[in-house]
């Protein structure tokens, strides 16, 4: 069968990967894909906001199965196009995608049903928002509403940052759009841990468990990034919590998401604070994590394009997973000036001796072909994933590789995974 990827990041080039692997896949197509994907199938360029440019791509290609990488597209109803024309497609409908594409909904939608979630309140009126960050006295965690590419979160220790925040997002427009709506939250102390499950409408299949660091610089310090490394499994996530986090969280919300008329079909994605008090929701996503992913396929034994057709076709009750029970660790290399602006073009060298290490994949972010080399394109350039023993393991092997991996302006942090490694074996 034929598979199309769509989407051009780590995320993407890990599941064209992965699903490269299936001795049922004769072909990948990615859209637009990059330097890595280039190297599994074929690039197709096409833009993810034409949808009928991507349905004449299934077409012309006989595609059998389309995997969607970002949550943009499924925000925009690319599910739905293409169920409309007959093509089979793994994520969810637009109306269930809701439940990232906006974050005051999915609030909502946690109250209804009861979901453990940080107090919180939503404003589309600055002067309002302003009073109420004003009166809080702790810390505040001020999200944009609507799709920020994993950039619109503050974390603000000082609810002063907070008025900050609500004026960079709703007067200033720094976001767009997408910070005309804004949720205000209950600051949560605690440790994070995020949860995939893969769910076809009524049955739910929880995968292996994952973290990633968010902030920029070491010491989980700086602004927040798309993600700037992970590691699974993640300790934290003992047997007794993930049984919480199935009966507390999973159950309820996609009940409630078939009562509200928009069944979940595609990969749920949950984003929890572990505190005192058990797990808190900090949000839901309508997509495999980035950089999670790479870490979690790196373990993945199954075959993922089986996998997701049984999430398609309803089929997950009868779903057997393999995991490597070794961990993998994912360090992003990025562009100088990244989440801020950066500069593109930048030549890469070293990959081949990187790639070449045992138990490591370089998975392909932000890069392009150009005259022959490979070059930067991109805010998170590359995802070095290892697999160890355990996570110190794990990351000594990513960070060897990373080390060998050259460009003007590269950078990545050397803390990835030290939360899960006891303080006698960190380095």
């Amino acid at each position: 069968m034929r598979v199309m990827i769509l989407g051009g990041g780590g995320r993407e080039h890990a599941l064209a990967w992965s699903v490269a692997k299936s001795p049922r896949v004769d072909g990948v197509l990615c859209v637009p894909g990059n330097a890595g994907t280039a190297a599994l199938g074929e690039n197709v360029a096409a833009s993810l906001d034409d949808h009928d440019a991507l349905v004449k791509v299934a077409r012309d290609h006989a595609v059998d199965l389309t995997i969607v990488g970002p949550e943009a597209p499924l925000c925009a109803g690319i599910v739905d196009r293409f169920e409309k024309e007959g093509l089979r497609i793994f994520g969810p409908t637009a109306a269930a995608a809701r439940i990232e594409g906006d974050k005051a909904f999915a609030k909502g939608l946690m109250k209804s049903a009861s979901v453990p979630t940080a107090e919180g309140r939503v404003f589309t009126d600055l002067k309002q928002a302003k009073q109420y960050v004003g009166t809080r006295d702790t810390g505040v965690v001020v999200k944009a509403a609507g799709l920020a590419a994993g950039k619109g979160v503050f974390v603000c220790e000082d609810p002063a940052y907070g008025l900050l925040a609500l004026e960079d997002m709703m007067e200033k427009r720094v976001f767009g759009a997408a910070g005309d709506k804004v949720v205000v939250e209950e600051l949560l102390k605690g440790e994070e841990l995020s949860v995939f499950a893969l769910v076809d409408g009524q049955t739910i299949y929880v995968l292996e468990t994952a973290q990633d660091h968010k902030r920029v610089g070491e010491g989980d310090t700086g602004p927040n990034t798309g993600g700037m490394g992970a590691y699974s499994p993640a300790p934290i996530a003992t047997p007794e919590l993930m049984a919480t986090v199935d009966r507390e969280i999973l159950v309820p919300i996609v009940d409630a998401m078939r009562k509200e008329g928009c069944p979940y079909r595609g990969v749920l994605y949950v984003g929890l604070m572990i505190t005192a008090a058990g797990p808190k929701v900090l949000e839901f996503n309508c997509r495999f994590g980035d950089p999670e992913v790479q870490a979690l396929l790196l373990r993945l034994e199954s075959d993922l394009a089986a996998l997701l057709e049984s999430a398609v076709d309803g089929r997950l009750a009868d779903a057997d997973v393999r995991w490597d029970q070794r961990s993998a660790v994912t360090v992003v290399m990025a562009s100088e000036g990244y989440p801020g602006s950066y500069e593109k073009g930048k030549v890469i060298e070293g990959l081949d001796k990187a790639a070449g290490m045992q138990d490591v994949v370089v998975f392909h972010a932000g890069t392009k072909q150009l005259e022959g080399r490979v070059v930067t394109n991109g805010g998170r350039v590359l995802s070095v994933t290892a697999l160890g023993a355990d996570v110190a393991d794990a990351k000594a092997r990513a960070l060897r590789a990373a080390e060998l991996i050259r460009f003007d302006g590269a950078f990545y942090r050397s803390d990835i995974g030290d939360r899960a490694i006891p303080a006698a074996q960190r380095t």
